[in-house]
């Protein structure tokens, strides 16, 4: 498809969507940003829609300047999945069993453990630098220093909203009906706390009296609050990635155990809430993506649709116009409250047909009519990245 420019910013803000289908409030954000003076430029992803201070979906290279409402409050919230050796004909007719273990062995909501994850008693679990992350606790703003027995419960943990575990068979080609694994969280409570610190203390800056919505507060690079907010997303950034290599070490562990001769093919793990240093233009950035994932050139990303429409293995073809991204979902084309006054929960069960789901009043707002249309987004970002498998849900655990 390619991209649109939006008019009228000073910074270039690329779009990879009908910059007329944006909504109001969308569109409104993405001029903001462009007006900044530290942006580089703007990529629009084609999930765009409408978030705290900045839009989901979109990408922004910044000069000696970051803004935490760029990278959202769940800091580090990624995908993770695995390809399995099993195929369609080796799964039961009846998968709620199969569901119920999952739940039982990962807590979804607000649930937290018992007891802390001990590394050391999960097979498959990358071992190496536990003691030192923990340390580096210590390190984090000192309002959260309480959190920390939480933060170490909640590691595991799958949490509730858009959050999910499923089961999934890719669709055509050579390997049609192949088993994988897949799951969507993030860095749970300690990531939203530590956002929403560094949100306020932004906010508060001098040099950020003046921006067109306050939401857009940012740090300058060479000062204290700078260094200090980097430090703390860092090592949010890392929480939410050895989360969710728990969780699908023990996802894999249920799937064991169900089917002792499965082998799992290695993993694919990738941020799309998150800050990276990069390159483009000759000039060196902070990128933010806000619901958006890396599409270097090769790189393999994971694009989910909704609890009822498929997901897809991609990888990226390196887009320099769009800074190496592609979109992190399908998006939402509704709110959680307007979907819960559209649909019903007779609307979610035909909605989720052939899935082993949650299908009360409690995810109606996860419904898949609440999103956009997974397939549009997709032919919308061609140029972005290429299909590597296309997946579908047979099992749905949702918070």
């Amino acid at each position: 498809m390619g991209f649109t420019p939006l008019a009228g910013t000073r910074a270039p803000v690329r779009v990879w969507t009908d910059p007329y289908a944006i909504e109001a409030q969308a569109a409104k954000q993405l001029r903001n940003i462009g007006a900044l003076p530290w942006v580089h430029g703007v990529a629009v992803m084609p999930d765009v829609h409408f978030g705290k201070g900045a839009t989901v979906g979109s990408v922004i290279a910044m000069r000696q300047a970051v803004s935490p409402a760029a990278v959202g409050v769940d800091i580090g919230c990624g995908m993770s999945a695995v390809r399995t050796s099993l195929t369609a004909t080796d799964l039961p007719d009846d998968l709620a069993p199969l569901r119920t273990a999952i739940e039982a062995a990962i807590p979804v909501g607000f649930a937290m453990r018992d007891d802390p994850v001990d590394p050391r008693r999960i097979r498959g679990l990358e071992q190496r630098g536990w003691d030192d992350f923990w340390r580096r606790f210590g390190t984090l703003d000192r309002q959260v220093a309480q959190l920390e027995t939480r933060a170490a419960r909640q590691l595991g943990t799958l949490g509730g909203g858009n959050h999910f575990i499923e089961v999934c068979l890719e669709q055509g080609g050579p390997d049609d009906g192949r088993v994988w694994l897949m799951l969507h969280s993030g860095s749970r409570n300690i990531g939203k706390e530590l956002a929403e610190r560094h949100m306020a203390v932004a906010r508060g800056l001098p040099h950020n009296v003046d921006l067109p919505d306050r939401d857009l507060a940012v740090f300058l690079a060479g000062t204290p609050e700078m260094d200090a907010y980097r430090r703390d997303l860092w090592w949010a950034q890392e929480y939410a990635r050895r989360n969710r290599a728990v969780m699908l070490a023990l996802l894999c562990q249920v799937v064991r155990d169900e089917f002792p001769q499965v082998t799992f093919d290695e993993h694919t793990s990738c941020h799309h809430n998150y800050v990276a240093e990069e390159t483009y233009d000759g000039v060196d950035v902070l990128v933010t993506r806000k619901g958006a994932i890396r599409a270097g050139q090769g790189d393999l990303g994971i694009i989910p649709g909704s609890m009822g429409t498929g997901s897809y293995i991609v990888r990226g073809k390196g887009n320099l116009d769009a800074y190496c991204s592609a979109s992190h979902g399908a998006g939402r084309r509704m709110s959680r409250g307007q979907a819960k006054r559209t649909y019903s929960t007779e609307d979610l069960a035909r909605q989720t047909a052939g899935v082993e789901c949650r299908k009360d009043a409690g995810v109606v707002d996860e419904i898949p009519g609440a999103y956009k249309d997974i397939t549009q987004v997709m032919a919308q970002q061609e140029d972005l990245v290429e299909v590597v498998a296309h997946l579908k849900q047979v099992v749905c655990v949702k918070g």
